[in-house]
């Protein structure tokens, strides 16, 4: 399946519905009272964290997601009912930004629901409006409207440990050594081209994931070589592992690599440096 791990998309929680204006129509009361119902409310809307879930492929092809309307009340003090919520699903460690502004909505992290945007309120019929001093109001609330608006959904995966080296440092080599995961290898630059997780296990110590990202290179964290793209994925991993090809075929002294990788990590986030980190030797 193809990873895709940003799309954008339109969100709407459901309007409330409106209340009603009705008076009681009984043979015998020619002059009943009101009997307005009022609206349902709109529908929720909620990014549910799906654990079996890694990539954002199905939202690039359903770009409206809506939640449903309340329904009107009726007569005879009926009220409309609720709008269903909507429930979209995505992979853990989403973040859901205004498409605007930038302002972060929520993080999705574990597997269960989280509010994004409310329904609106239903309306109140006549009948609640109903006094002493006014028997008979001939006015009701219209529903509340829901929100709605453009947002981000940006996919930062989450990991306890990240690879980061220059492209062909042997990251790609190192995971499917010592997990199940298997990236494209190859004797050439940025053989990896998206993200990949593996998971680690050794004899009877708790399993641990690690993420290999796309090789790293000078002005990454402005967008060269898409590495502000890429840098992302490791801002929730607990540690980071920085890979030094020191075979002597590198374009650049190991020690040189080393410094650029850690100014890329800094200019990108300078939260980077604080995660514990710890440098490996490949192609000895």
């Amino acid at each position: 399946m193809k990873f895709v791990d940003s799309v954008k998309i339109h969100v709407r929680s459901g309007n409330g519905g409106a209340g009603c204006t009705a008076f009681r129509r009984e043979k015998y009361i020619p002059n009943g009272g009101p009997d307005g119902g009022d609206g349902g409310k709109g529908g929720d809307i909620f990014m549910f964290g799906d654990s079996g879930k890694n990539t954002l492929l199905d939202l690039s092809f359903q770009q409206h997601q809506h939640a449903e309307h309340g329904i009107s009340g009726g007569g005879s003090d009926k009220h409309g009912r609720n709008g269903k919520d909507l429930h979209i699903r995505v992979p853990l460690g989403t973040v859901v930004k205004d498409i605007e502004t930038g302002e972060i909505f929520l993080e999705v992290v574990e597997e269960k629901d989280y509010l994004l945007f409310a329904g609106g309120r239903g309306g109140r019929g006549n009948a609640r409006f109903k006094t002493s001093t006014n028997r008979s109001p001939e006015y009701h609330q219209p529903g509340e409207p829901g929100h709605e608006c453009w947002v981000r959904l940006e996919l930062k995966l989450m990991a306890d440990v990240g690879l980061v080296g220059f492209p062909n440092a042997g990251k790609s080599t190192l995971i499917s050594s010592v997990s199940q995961a298997h990236p494209k290898i190859a004797d050439y630059p940025f053989t990896t081209l998206v993200p990949q997780l593996g998971v680690v296990k050794i004899n009877n110590l708790d399993p641990f994931v690690i993420a290999d990202i796309p090789g790293i290179i000078a002005g990454a964290h402005d967008g060269r070589g898409l590495g502000d793209q890429f840098l992302r994925h490791i801002e929730r991993t607990a540690s980071l592992l920085l890979l030094l090809d020191v075979s002597g075929f590198s374009e650049n002294p190991p020690q040189e690599e080393y410094q650029t990788l850690i100014e890329e990590l800094e200019l990108f986030s300078p939260k980077l440096l604080e995660k514990s980190r710890a440098v490996a030797f490949t192609k000895l």
